[in-house]
């Protein structure tokens, strides 16, 4: 755990219904990206939140407990689940510290749990009893939280959970969720694999990390669209490779052994997928031979759609600075926030790679 004096670093930022932040640069420790560096102009990414459904539920302070204060001088932790070696986690955590940052926010302390749960329980327990007043939590699992929401609510302490969603009740065990529609991006990953394979094939998919949501719904987002708009295409295997390059590259060794005339892979994350490319180099593939289709919007992954290796990447925006610190400024002036906020998603495809690939992360 350590706390961060925080100094200014260059970030943009939009309050609203659009959430806008600076490209963050990013790099994973596993191998090269498929490709060289694409060039194009590098708009700016942002976080975009959907229109709120009529009748929404909101949260007050004064309905969740606790005392207004100042975000400049209060004190703040932030919980990361995994290690900073996926890009995601990287522009993640980086989102948040360059808006505290540029908030003036000097008492920001960070933990990251290195994809062990009970450490993580244990940073944000240790944050709450230093005395933080605002939590901002990426959750590892989305069980198992109960301890934490005990001592939270005792200290009526407000919680923010970004990315993952915790299986809890909103406005009274945590404040709200911030994050994308993770069946929504299962679909949208399905469109495009039935798009690339013309709607018939077998298809692989390397599962996220179990015990959340987001490889849930993912998952089922993706099997019922494909079943409802491609009955010809079948999901012919299915193994976690824990959101990890390394595992995505083995599992589909595996899957090339036991089946190497496999059309399509759907991978949960990019990371997998491109250790998916990673196999199939190995094992004498060409660009385009088998269908890949994944879901983060890294630069690695989309400069594989540009030379051919991936056919489409669903984005899930990590910067989530911004819209979190945001959210926390209204709910502490008073003002309602949603109970879910959740964010609108772009992709890239053949259409758009070479030119945005600036904006992916």
């Amino acid at each position: 755990m350590s706390v961060r004096s925080n100094r200014w670093r260059p970030a943009a930022a939009v309050l609203g219904a659009a959430m806008v932040l600076t490209g963050a640069s990013a790099c994973a420790k596993s191998e090269e990206s498929p490709t060289g560096s694409a060039a194009g102009p590098a708009p700016a990414a942002s976080q975009v939140v959907q229109s709120a459904a009529p009748g929404a539920a909101t949260c007050t302070i004064d309905q969740y407990g606790g005392t207004r204060i100042d975000l400049k001088t209060a004190k703040v932790g932030f919980s990361q689940s995994e290690k900073e070696a996926n890009p995601f986690r990287i522009a993640e955590t980086k989102s948040i510290e360059d808006e505290a940052a540029k908030l003036g926010i000097t008492n920001l302390t960070t933990a990251n749990a290195n994809s062990q749960f009970n450490k993580q329980i244990s940073d944000v327990e240790q944050m709450i009893d230093s005395g933080v007043q605002l939590l901002v939590i990426a959750p590892l699992n989305s069980d198992g939280w109960d301890s934490v929401f005990a001592k939270a609510s005792a200290k009526k302490v407000p919680i923010i959970t970004i990315d993952r969603k915790i299986n809890a009740t909103p406005c009274k065990d945590y404040l709200t969720f911030i994050g994308s529609d993770f069946a929504e991006q299962g679909k949208r990953a399905a469109d495009e694999m039935a798009k690339a394979l013309g709607n018939s094939g077998e298809v692989a998919i390397l599962l996220g990390a179990p015990g959340n949501n987001v490889t849930t719904l993912r998952t089922s987002g993706f099997k019922d669209q494909i079943a409802k708009i491609a009955p010809g295409i079948k999901v012919t295997f299915e193994q976690t490779g824990n959101f990890s390059r390394e595992e995505g590259q083995k599992v589909t060794e595996q899957l090339l052994q036991s089946n190497p005339d496999i059309k399509g892979i759907y991978g949960e994350n990019d990371e997998m997928a491109l250790g998916a490319v990673t196999a199939l180099k190995g094992a004498g593939k060409k660009a385009g031979d088998v269908k890949i289709v994944s879901i983060d919007g890294t630069k690695g992954a989309v400069e594989g759609i540009v030379n051919g290796w991936i056919s489409a990447v669903i984005e899930s925006n990590p910067r989530f600075g911004p819209l979190a610190f945001g959210t926390a400024g209204k709910f502490f002036a008073g003002e309602a926030v949603g109970q879910d906020i959740i964010i609108s998603d772009r992709a890239y495809d053949t259409t758009n790679a070479k030119t945005d690939v600036g904006s992916a992360y």
